[in-house]
Formats: structure tokens, C-alpha cells, sequence
């Protein structure tokens, strides 16, 4: 773990329980969505889904409402204040988990996916906000990436859960879990949470001063940029995951055991997130983020060369070292490109957090969706997205720094990074 922060900078809450309950807040939504995968081809048949791809929607409903959430949340909790609207989140979650226990038909059962992405959005906005209220730059990334690392440990056990309740119940009993899952968060959150949000950043909920906060989030080029690369590398991410079950239990015939494999591979990114919480003060968020897209972006070209070579997917002893690396690469992306984006904009952290959260999501999860539902038997199309994605990500990144791999102002943000860059013009 990170040396312990001060106590008047984690409002009073022991280091370890803030990074820890905010982890647990994340991966509420870890376990609404990995703990289903092995259930898709069971609430199919139980739902009467005759198209295989069509089973995805139960994954791609959830993130369209988990991205779609995000707008409203951030205002609000920008006026009021980040206990009230976590709680109202967590409960809708909950309860919405509950009454899909009962789902009588597919239409019914993504409703209420919607629904309880619509809850889990205040889970994430909130998380990322407490987060930014209490810390700043690379001392932010260090913190994000030790959540991350709890994070990671749910789509380890997540699928394994589903697929151990699927042996002794069905794809409903899942729900409940879940449910429960959401209600324990609930409960500790309530109790122990403080209020992060200081009272002089409290913003007025009046079309204007919304409007401002938009216009502040959107119109800085490095938040914005690295929230579109952001976008396109968690399309990749979502693509894998609507894919997973078809490609492990398809392509590889590997049946219920495939949830070992893919737990694998979450297991070595929560060794990538925690290795990153180290590096990052040292190293810095760009020099870490920007070489590890790079790396990504090469091995998804070999891996596309050997699938092809293959007749349309590499041989399992390949895919499983190729893959697992790929993703352990994505343990140094995706975290510090998320810091990145929300370093500069502190002084509207909820609102900030609400639309790079909805952008990345809404806009990831419906990449991930198209990707997806590319799946014919093979892994090209999937492999092809991920060097396209990583690309235009590289592409993003650029044009929002102007340079890669530059560390310097990994701590510099707004007016002190514009004076800074003016001084070394000069």
C-alpha cells in the first residue's frame, strides 16, 4: 500500500477503509456485469433469445444505462453533495436487481438491466469524485490504481460465483446475490462514509452554472482528449467481455471452465494496477499510460497476424500468455488515463466525473456492443478492434498533448501548466 494519506485529507476516514470502500463501490458494478457472463446462454434459453449475440444485450443494456446515469449525477452531486446521491444510486441497484429476479421476458429482464445501470452510475461517479475531492495528481493516479487493484479482484471471483450458482440454482438466484452484494456497500457507505465535498466548491443547480461546468469540462483539450482515448480503449475491454463466453466455450470449447480462464486474466490486471499505484509516483501517469498503449497496440498486431495465420483464431496455449499480457497492459492505461483527464478539473470534480464518466461508458459500452456483435466464430474481427481502437486511443492523445511519453506536468494543471509551457516556449 501508498504511505498513509494525513487524516484532514481523507475527511477523517482510516486510508485503508477509503481506498477499500471505494473499491467496493466500483466493483458493485464489476459484479453486475462479470458475474452474468457464464449465465447468458441459461437466461437465452430460459427467455426464448434465439439469436446467440443477441444474449450480449444483457451486458450492453446495463452499460448503456450505468453511462446514460452519469449526466445527472454529477450536477446534482456537485449542489448537494456526494452522501445523499450515492445512497439514492445504490438503492435503485438494488432494487432493480430484485425485480429482474422475476423477469418473465427478455424485454423485461433488459428494462431492468437499464434500470440498475441507471443506479450503478451514482456508484461511479461518486467513487471518482470522493476520490479527486480528496487527492490530486500523481498522488490521485497512486490511489486509483490501489482501488483498482480491489477492484480487479471481482471479475476473478465473479464469474466463478455465477457459475457456481449456476450448478446448484439458476441464472436468477444470480440477481439476488447481487442484490445483497449491493445492500451490504449500501449499509457500510451509510455508516461510514464522510461528506468529501467542501462546502465552498458547492455549486448552484441552475441551467447556467450546469452549463458552465459542461463547458468547463469539455473545453479543456487534455481532459477531453484523454477522455475519448479513454472511450476507445474501454470499447476494447467491453468488446472482449460481450464476446467472452461465445469465444471461451465457442471457439475454444473449453465449457463451465472457462470462468478459470477469464479469471486469469482479471488476476494479472490487478497485479498490473497494483504494480502501476507503485510506478506512478515515480515513473509518472503519462510516460506509464502512454508506453503501455504503444505495447498494447503491437502484441493485438501479432496476436491478429497468428489468429489469421491460424484460420481465424491462435491456438489456446497461444491465446491465453497473448491475451493475459494484453490486458495486464490495460492495468497501466485505463487508470491513469482516467486521472489524467479529471486532474485539471478539481473544482467541479462531480460534474467532471459525470460527463467523462458517461462519454467513456455510454461511448465505450456501445463500441464494446458493436464490436461484440462482429463475433462470427473467429477472433479477427475482435483483435482488428482492438489494434483500430488502440490506434485512434494513440491518435487522442496526441492531439490532447501534443507529445507523448512527456512527464512534467504530471503534477501541473490549468493556469500553472499554460504559464509553465509559456516559459519553456521562451
Amino acid at each position: 500500500m501508498a504511505p498513509p494519506a494525513p487524516r484532514n485529507e481523507t475527511h477523517g476516514l482510516p486510508y485503508w477503509e477509503l481506498v477499500l470502500m471505494v473499491a467496493c463501490l466500483m466493483a458493485m458494478n464489476a459484479a453486475a456485469i462479470d458475474i452474468f457472463i457464464p449465465a447468458l446462454q441459461d437466461i437465452g434459453k430460459a427467455l426464448d433469445v434465439g439469436d446467440a449475440n443477441q444474449r450480449q444485450f444483457v451486458i450492453t443494456a446495463y452499460l448503456l444505462g450505468f453511462g446514460l446515469g452519469q449526466i445527472a449525477y454529477g450536477p446534482l452531486s456537485d449542489r448537494f453533495g456526494r452522501r445523499p446521491l450515492l445512497l439514492f444510486g445504490i438503492a435503485v441497484y438494488v432494487i432493480a436487481a430484485g425485480i429482474a429476479t422475476f423477469s418473465s421476458s427478455f424485454t423485461m429482464l433488459l428494462i431492468m438491466r437499464l434500470i440498475q445501470g441507471l443506479g450503478a452510475a451514482a456508484t461511479r461517479v461518486i467513487a471518482i469524485s470522493v476520490v479527486r475531492d480528496c487527492f490530486g495528481g500523481r498522488r490521485m493516479a497512486s490511489v486509483m490504481s490501489l482501488v483498482m487493484m480491489v477492484f480487479m479482484a471481482v471479475p476473478v471471483l465473479a464469474p466463478n460465483i455465477g457459475q457456481g450458482i449456476m450448478l446448484f440454482g439458476s441464472w436468477r438466484e444470480i440477481f439476488v446475490i447481487v442484490a445483497l452484494f449491493g445492500a451490504g456497500v449500501g449499509i457500510w457507505s451509510a455508516l461510514r462514509l464522510p461528506e468529501t465535498l467542501a462546502p465552498e466548491n458547492r455549486r448552484e443547480l441552475t441551467g447556467k452554472r450546469v452549463a458552465e461546468a459542461f463547458k468547463i469540462v469539455l473545453s479543456n483539450r487534455v481532459a477531453f482528449g484523454y477522455t475519448i482515448a479513454t472511450a476507445m480503449i474501454f470499447g476494447v475491454l467491453f468488446g472482449f467481455i460481450n464476446q467472452a463466453e461465445q469465444i471461451y466455450t465457442g471457439a475454444y470449447g473449453l465449457g463451465p471452465y472457462f470462468t478459470l480462464v477469464f479469471s486469469a486474466t482479471a488476476i494479472f490486471m490487478a497485479i498490473a494496477s497494483f504494480a502501476n499505484s507503485r510506478l506512478v509516483e515515480r515513473f509518472g501517469m503519462r510516460r506509464l499510460s502512454h508506453g503501455a498503449l504503444i505495447v498494447f497496440m503491437a502484441t493485438a498486431a501479432l496476436h491478429l497476424l497468428v489468429a489469421w495465420l491460424s484460420g481465424g483464431a491462435a491456438p489456446l496455449w497461444f491465446f491465453i500468455p497473448v491475451m493475459t499480457f494484453n490486458f495486464c497492459i490495460f492495468g497501466f492505461i485505463g487508470t491513469n488515463f482516467n486521472a489524467l483527464a479529471m486532474d485539471p478539473l478539481g473544482h467541479v470534480a462531480g460534474t467532471a466525473s459525470s460527463v467523462l464518466g458517461f462519454m467513456q461508458t455510454f461511448g465505450g459500452g456501445l463500441i464494446g456492443a458493436f464490436l461484440g456483435y462482429l463475433y462470427d466464430g473467429t477472433l479477427i474481427p475482435l483483435i482488428a478492434g482492438f489494434i483500430v481502437l488502440s490506434a485512434l486511443s494513440t491518435l487522442c492523445v496526441f492531439l490532447a498533448e501534443g507529445r507523448l511519453f512527456d512527464a512534467k506536468y504530471d503534477d501541473v494543471t490549468g493556469p500553472q501548466r499554460k504559464s509553465a509551457e509559456a516559459g519553456a516556449a521562451e
